[in-house]
């Protein structure tokens, strides 16, 4: 992009984050109530703004170059769904409420001191460490049979297999955990089962527990790591490993220093599909848990729907897009890494 067209970009995003803060000023001073109306009609102005500068980039680039526009629909979708909703959270984090339900709208940051102590930071550290284990779990249960599937699986079969894997999915979320409640009572076939080898004496003790929760947070997003696993592993020249034992590499090292690396970009992508939505679940810890196990998004769900505290369900979720925000740097640090070590860029 030309140095005309990439001033234009910049002013347009300017103007954009400049129209933010004038929204954000206007909601301080007591409109809240047109906040909604003014934000959905400051993206015509800005929406023309940004077509503007697409133009005139087009204009100015040479003919070889990738057109902008092309990137219009998501960059309108993304938007439309995700920056404007996000503009309205802030500005709901920075107010206060006022009675049950009002909304005073300020620049206060109390309800962020109040989510970062007490109880909230406690659910916040537990849904983390809960996405980290299941994560882990996710890779030590989904990586072995990924590369079963991909390498020693029969070609025929192999479609079919993935279907499976698949096949969950078209059932609704709320309806395996709540089919998981009865896996783990102690009127199902496994307790009785258990019962019968002799490995339990007593009660499964596993519903509404924390237990419970692992369990089916690794068994809901397992899927989501299988995928992209697989789809950089079918990629994979075998040939490579066989050189490397030719060359007299152990099973291990050929691995360590062939496998590991070319399929590092789809582990990571893979545990970070996992990750995320495990730190922000809400449907399992609800089921599964009891009421028990509290995770930042059952706190986020009170926030808004029992307790009609909008400034402090934003204040919180916030901080979940903000903790994100920082593993989807990492990932991308991750990701570049290991494409530079493996030369492609």
């Amino acid at each position: 992009m030309s140095g005309a067209a990439a001033g234009h970009a910049l002013r347009a995003v300017a103007a954009s984050v400049l129209g933010a803060g004038l929204l954000v000023t206007i909601t301080a001073a007591g409109f809240g109530e047109i906040a909604t109306v003014l934000l959905l009609l400051g993206t015509l102005p800005l929406g023309v703004a940004v077509r503007a500068a697409w133009l005139r980039a087009r204009d100015s680039r040479p003919d070889d170059e990738y057109p902008l526009v092309l990137a219009s629909p998501s960059a309108s979708l993304y938007t439309a769904f995700f920056l404007l909703p996000l503009v309205l959270i802030i500005v709901y984090s920075l107010a206060t409420r006022q009675g049950y339900g009002e909304v005073v709208y300020g620049f206060s940051f109390h309800n962020f001191a109040d989510a970062l102590s007490g109880l909230y930071l406690q659910a916040f550290v537990r849904s983390v460490r809960f996405a980290v284990i299941g994560t882990i779990t996710t890779v030590f249960i989904g990586f072995p049979f990924v590369y079963w599937l991909a390498r020693y699986s029969p070609i025929r079969r192999r479609n079919l297999l993935l279907a499976l894997v698949m096949v969950p999915f078209l059932t609704a979320f709320l309806i395996r955990a709540y089919a998981w409640r009865l896996v783990l009572s102690d009127d199902f076939l496994l307790a009785n089962l258990l019962h019968r080898l002799g490995l339990l004496h007593g009660p499964l003790n596993l519903l509404n527990s924390g237990t419970a929760v692992q369990i089916g947070i690794v068994y809901g997003y397992l899927p989501l790591f299988i995928l992209p696993l697989y789809a950089a592993l079918e990629r994979m020249d075998w040939r490579l490993v066989d050189a490397a034992k030719d060359l007299g590499s152990s099973r291990f090292s050929a691995f360590r220093q062939v496998t590991l690396p070319v399929v590092a970009p789809g582990v990571i992508a893979g545990s970070l599909l996992v990750f995320i939505p495990m730190t922000g679940e809400y449907v399992i810890p609800a089921v599964l848990g009891g009421g028990r196990v509290d995770f930042v998004g059952t706190l986020v769900s009170r926030a808004f729907l029992e307790g009609q505290n909008y400034p402090f369900g934003a204040a919180l979720g916030l901080l979940v897009v903000i903790a994100l925000s920082g593993c989807l740097a990492l990932y991308l640090f991750m990701t570049n890494r290991a494409e530079r070590n493996l030369g492609v860029v």
